[in-house]
Parts: C-alpha cells; structure tokens; sequence
C-alpha cells in the first residue's frame, strides 16, 4: 500500500547552500554527444553520488521523457539514478506553483498559442520542473536557450525568480573533474 510519506519527496540535504535539479535535456544531450556512457562513466557515476549527497535531483515527468528512449540513458535512469526523480502530480504545493506558471504563460502574449500548448502538455516536463525548481528553491540545469518559437526554460525562470545555468556551469560549482 502506498501512504502519503511514500509519494512526497525526499529531503534535499545537503551542507551545501546549492542544489539542482536537471532538465531532461541536461542527461538526454549528455548521453548522446558529450558524455557518452562509452567513455564517460565518472560523469554519470559522480551525477549518481551528488544525488546522494541530495545536491542533484530531478522530477517524474523527466524520468518519463527518458524512459521514451531505447538507449543506455534508460537503463542508467532506470536502475541507477531512479530514485532521484522526485513526484509532481498530486504534490500539492507542486501544483500550487505549476499552476502559477500556466497562469502567467497563458496571459503572456509574447508566447504564440502553439507555443503555449506545447509547453503545457502532459507529456512535457518543463513547466514541473521549473515549479519544482521554484518549490525548493533549487537552480535549474537545463540546456534550453531562448529559441524563437517556444518558450524557453530560461525565460520562466527569470520571470519566477529561478536561477537557471547548464551542465558545465553545474559541473563547475560541484568541483567535478574527470
């Protein structure tokens, strides 16, 4: 039987003051052009070990993103990094923020109505995973630039107040070097 406690997310600890949580994009580019599992393995292992340390996570809706593919990333996600991506839905307080970024997108008319839809649905994680960023006050990996025709991850995230960087930035501030 699932309770209450099993859906809510874990603690974030940490002796650090920052924490992050990855956009899907952030392991899908990893895995297919930088960091290949082939050649790269202390990078997905050290992504592993700053989760445990509770500086890294990352939410439902990305791990579902992943698990579309048929690669290594899946399996990795999947049996390796799984445990780390925290629930969304029926979080209240998530909800709570999700639903302020659609009221804002929504009212914003530098966003075309494709644009909107696009970034609202179901099966696209990125407006959780800035409420979830928001939420916890944690700064949001993504590789997203501001694109013409969508709205970009960056663009919220300044709006809501949400420090956004990418890998290498990330990467950086953890001291991580191969």
């Amino acid at each position: 039987m699932v309770t209450l406690s099993d859906l809510l997310p874990k603690p974030l600890m940490t002796n650090s003051s920052e924490r992050y949580i990855m956009d899907a994009n952030i392991f899908m580019q990893a895995a297919r052009k930088y960091y290949s599992f082939d050649f790269a393995k202390p990078f997905w292992d050290a992504l592993v070990n700053f989760a445990h340390q509770g500086r890294i996570v990352s939410i439902d809706k990305v791990y579902n993103e992943i698990m579309r593919g048929n690669d290594k990333l899946k399996d990795w996600a999947d049996s390796d990094f799984k445990e780390f991506f925290h629930p969304t839905h029926n979080i209240i307080p998530v909800v709570e923020h999700y639903a302020s970024l659609v009221y804002w997108v929504e009212a914003e008319i530098q966003f075309k109505p494709l644009a909107v839809k696009s970034f609202l649905e179901d099966e696209n994680a990125d407006a959780w995973v800035i409420a979830y960023a928001k939420l916890h006050k944690l700064t949001l990996v993504t590789s997203e630039n501001n694109s013409k025709g969508e709205i970009p991850i960056p663009t919220v995230c300044n709006e809501f107040n949400i420090r956004c960087i990418d890998t290498f930035v990330m990467l950086k501030e953890l001291n991580f070097s191969f």
